[in-house]
């Protein structure tokens, strides 16, 4: 007799939790000895960009490579990843049971590098350099946001770079996504912020602050330590940085964000390419992929997955 599928779901206190702080975890996924077996086996994928939804000629530049975005629509083991239970069960307890994961994105930090300076991302459009928004939810809705889940490829730690939260700022936004930054690659790792190097990968995010003498409250930051193979859950609107990697230790520390949605929310509704970190990339292979439930909306764009992959449906009209 086949036993019963483990569920996953947040308890009540959990959820409690979660809406009071904007984020819970970590939670184990790996054990580090299987988490660094898949790493080894993983990063030989990762350097042949050939099959990525992004093609590397395009989409390379000196700071950010593009053709390394969404790796789950290439790369098996990214794409079961982002559908484990672990992950996707939490996650639709808190957006409802039809969901979708968007966007996939590496966080490697090397030995001497600045800190991700603080910051909120609600319809992510100020890095694309545009007005338009990336997400658009409901005109009903309460809250914007996305849901990311970031798991700890290797080891997190305040000396190698861990995150940091400060618990409960995701129910204001401090800055004004309508506005863009200038990029400025030449910027990255020489920014010192209150004493610490932080930057935004060639961004200042200063220059969205709706108050410009506003600064945040990192008296209350909280640093989420984590081992190898865990994960955490937090919005996007939540006020999160990192810690610079000291160079005590020499490893890279790497991060691998997976970013979901309900799928009643539209994806990159008004653009039909990326502009991101001095990279550009056309969305005509992009497809959301369906976690959980049903998509009974229909605007959005889903690629199937099949024995070799995904398989890519045409793409809805972009709108005007």
């Amino acid at each position: 007799m086949a036993s019963a599928a483990v569920d996953f779901a947040l308890r009540d206190d959990e959820l409690e939790l979660f809406h009071k702080q904007g984020y819970i975890g970590p939670f184990d996924l790996y054990e580090p000895d299987e988490m660094e077996r898949n790493l080894r086996a993983l990063r030989p994928k990762l350097l042949n960009t050939k099959n990525s939804v992004y093609s590397a000629r395009e989409a390379v530049s000196g700071v950010t490579n593009l053709a390394n975005y969404d790796r789950h629509l290439d790369v098996d083991f990214l794409a079961s990843h982002i559908t484990r239970p672990e992950i996707v069960d939490r996650v639709s307890s808190i957006l409802g049971p039809d969901t979708l994961c968007w966007r996939s994105e590496f966080f490697p930090k090397y030995p001497g590098d600045e800190g991700t300076d603080w910051h909120q991302a609600d319809n992510f459009s100020n890095v694309a350099g545009s007005k338009y928004p990336q997400i658009l939810w409901p005109e009903d809705a309460e809250f914007g946001g996305t849901i990311t889940v970031w798991t700890a490829f290797t080891e997190a730690s305040i000396a190698n770079g861990c995150l940091q939260f400060i618990p409960g700022s995701h129910r204001t936004m401090n800055y004004d996504e309508s506005k863009v930054m200038d990029y400025q690659p030449d910027a990255i790792n020489s920014v010192e912020k209150n004493g610490v190097r932080r930057g935004f990968f060639g961004y200042d995010y200063r220059q969205l602050q709706k108050d410009p003498s506003w600064s945040p409250d990192e008296a209350a930051a909280v640093s989420q330590v984590m081992r190898q193979g865990q994960f955490i859950i937090f919005w996007s609107t939540l006020m999160h940085a990192s810690h610079p990697h000291s160079g005590v230790d020499d490893r890279m520390r790497l991060g691998f964000a997976g970013r979901y949605l309900p799928t009643s929310v539209r994806v990159y509704p008004y653009s039909d390419g990326l502009e991101e970190f001095g990279g550009k990339a056309s969305l005509d292979r992009f497809g959301n992929v369906l976690t959980s439930g049903t998509d009974t909306y229909g605007h959005n764009r889903f690629v199937s997955q099949t024995v070799n992959g995904y398989s890519f449906a045409a793409r809805p009209g972009v709108e005007a």
